[in-house]
């Protein structure tokens, strides 16, 4: 009586590994989803806070006297490649910093596919475009 009392004791034993092993693989998709998803949105999150600085730290130095456009699209490179950011595409408004007069507006704008920088894929954010703008009012 002992032996099948113990026989039934581990059967009970696999059935609940089994049963909980079952759950495991019927919600390990799901976490999966989930936590990929988390991770995706958090990097839409940098990416667009980081064009949005590039964007600022341009206009900043297009309004720099003698600056040119050169010198501008290489500070927008440098920030962003140094960030891991590729694909993106630079304009300032107008085409040559030099030409703004006092008063005007120098526009910096940089944009970029969102699914050129995703880690998961491009399935959350096929065909979006992320862009960021700054303008400041050219002072000399």
């Amino acid at each position: 009586m002992v032996g099948h009392h113990i026989m039934k004791h581990d059967q009970i034993i696999r059935a609940k590994r089994g049963a909980a092993l079952m759950e495991f693989v019927m919600c390990l998709p799901v976490l999966l989803v989930i936590t990929l998803g988390t991770l995706e949105t958090c990097r839409m999150i940098y990416l667009r806070q980081s064009l949005k600085l590039a964007a600022y730290e341009c206009a900043r130095l297009a309004i720099v006297p003698g600056v040119d456009s050169q010198m501008v699209q290489d500070q927008c490179d440098v920030f962003l490649l140094g960030r891991g950011i590729r694909g993106y595409t630079f304009t300032c408004t107008p085409a040559d910093p030099r030409d703004a007069i006092y008063g005007e507006l120098v526009t910096t704008n940089v944009s970029m596919k969102a699914e050129s920088n995703a880690i998961v894929g491009a399935w959350f954010y096929r065909g979006k475009t992320l862009s960021e703008s700054v303008s400041i009012m050219a002072e000399y």
